[in-house]
């Protein structure tokens, strides 16, 4: 009778903590949305980066497929450099009147605008584009990393409960979808005119030869001022009007909160220190090599689906729609995978990413209209769950963490940079190598028809490749020791650990107090 009526108080009391926890740390819905709205901006650039920087640097600024790869490549990994670099310096920022993670979004944002600006900016000279490019993109890679760190890592700082964070998450998501969508679907519409050619023919002509091949698709728009420049600067300008516009919203919208898990004893992980732990870390490993394939897989089908629709499906005329299509896609679905994982748990939820695999193969095999839309989707359903899962799991790897090293803060900032730090590097490895297996088989900027080869490495870059990184990704995710049952384990440890912190500086204040 004894051990049961322990057990009854034991569940009681564990129930009550809970309740307790959810009416105190819950989120409103205005919060929310200004949390999500504050990081779209990004991802609007950087879904007009994804899916049309590679064709741009290589159909209007007529720069070899190599110098492309170069460019990608440098400043993706300029990105990643950024990461550990943003997480040490912000792990070591004090507090300030509007956070300590507040002032690195507001102080890069208008850097930002200026260098994603000249990064669509034609210059009038020739010999020197690929420094001008490379420079401009490396800066923005850069800059986006600042925001983006601080950004991510902020979910921490939002609320200590687990239910409250993956609804913040899912939001976030959700509006990232929608800016990826609204980034596509602006920089589609305004530049579409400036890959369209009125004597590029969807079939070929009677007794054609090999020099319909090199036929340019439209004249080299070396002019700055020509139609093909205009376009690009004025969906860049668009896009910085709207890094201004979320700026201010997540500024004026959402409140950071101070560690509620520390004392005021507590110090700081030394950043080195922090970033040894963290590899050690066993569900922090499995999960970034899962994401890290899986991400790179996403990254080479968005930044060569334009090449392919253009130059191997003979659908040049529908590339915009798409695209549209696969975001619309991803933008609907979030919601549907926010409450799937919910009821069947984050890593059964997974398996959703694989439904792209069969219909991609498929449309590389059989180009056609009607498939390429049925594609794009289901490729948006998918999508959908590789940028939902991976940033709904990182706060359980760090509750986790925090509960193995209670006497520590300022370690989320390190978990967030160098997750995104394997990601991107391995997408400018991912990239780097795809634009360099195009100037490889004879890729030639701005011609109305490729060769045969580049025709194959684009059905390789879109379909085998990306069915390749998603199955061993999420093979590995099979070995994610995070449950559905430790997750609410780890969150009952955790509030409990919060009571007796407060607790203890309660006592320490109480003391002070006693002995003035």
């Amino acid at each position: 009778m004894t051990s049961v009526a322990f057990n009854l108080c034991t569940l009681f009391f564990s129930s009550f903590v809970l309740l307790h926890l959810e009416q105190e740390h819950r989120l409103s819905i205005c919060g929310k949305l200004c949390y999500a709205i504050g990081g779209a901006p990004n991802q609007v650039a950087g879904s007009a980066a994804a899916f049309f920087l590679q064709i741009y640097l290589l159909d209007i600024a007529h720069i070899t497929p190599f110098h492309a790869s170069l460019v990608l490549f440098v400043g993706k990994a300029s990105g990643a450099v950024t990461d550990p670099v943003a997480g040490f310096f912000i792990s070591k920022s004090r507090w300030t009147k509007v956070g300590r993670l507040m002032p690195w979004m507001l102080a890069c944002t208008p850097f930002t605008v200026v260098s994603y600006f000249f990064m669509w900016y034609l210059p009038p000279f020739v010999s020197g584009r690929v420094a001008w490019y490379l420079t401009f993109y490396c800066l923005f890679q850069a800059l986006t990393t600042l925001f983006q760190v601080p950004y991510s890592a902020l979910t921490m700082f939002l609320s200590t409960d687990q239910k409250e964070r993956d609804s913040a998450t899912a939001y976030r998501m959700t509006m990232e979808v929608l800016g990826t969508l609204i980034g596509a679907a602006l920089q589609g519409q305004i530049v579409a005119s400036a890959h369209l050619s009125h004597h590029c023919t969807v079939n070929p002509p009677v007794n054609t030869t090999d020099t319909w091949h090199d036929t340019p698709s439209f004249p080299d728009p070396s002019d700055p001022l020509s139609h093909q420049a205009k376009v690009y600067m004025i969906a860049a300008g668009v896009i910085g009007g709207v890094y201004l516009l979320g700026i201010v919203i997540l500024f004026l919208g959402v409140k950071e909160k101070d560690d509620p898990y520390a004392l005021n004893s507590d110090r700081a992980i030394p950043f080195c220190k922090g970033l040894g732990l963290t590899m050690k870390h066993g569900p922090y490993v499995k999960l970034t090599a899962s994401f890290l394939l899986i991400s790179t897989a996403v990254q080479l089908e968005q930044s060569n689906f334009v090449l392919f629709c253009t130059h191997a499906a003979d659908l040049r005329n529908h590339f915009q729609y798409l695209v549209v299509t696969i975001l619309v896609s991803a933008a609907v679905s979030i919601p549907f995978w926010q409450k799937f994982l919910q009821r069947f748990g984050k890593k059964c939820a997974a398996c959703g990413i694989s439904w792209m695999i069969p219909f991609a193969v498929m449309l590389v095999t059989i180009p056609n209209l009607i498939l390429a839309y049925l594609v794009a989707f289901v490729s948006g359903l998918s999508i959908a769950a590789s940028l939902l899962l991976p940033w709904s799991m990182l706060p359980d790897v760090v509750d986790n963490f925090r509960l193995q090293n209670p006497h520590g803060k300022g370690h989320e900032t390190i978990f967030y940079s160098s997750y995104v730090f394997f990601t991107k590097m391995s997408a400018g490895i991912g990239l780097g190598i795809s634009a360099a297996g195009l100037e490889f088989t004879g890729y030639k900027p701005g011609m109305c028809r490729q060769s045969n080869d580049v025709i194959l490495t684009l059905k390789i870059l879109t379909g085998v490749v990306p069915a390749i990184l998603i199955l061993v990704g999420l093979f590995i995710l099979l070995f994610y020791p995070i449950t559905e049952e430790s997750r609410k384990e780890t969150k009952l440890a955790l509030e409990v650990l919060r009571r007796s912190h407060q607790s203890t500086e309660n006592l320490d204040d109480h003391k002070e107090d006693t002995s003035v």
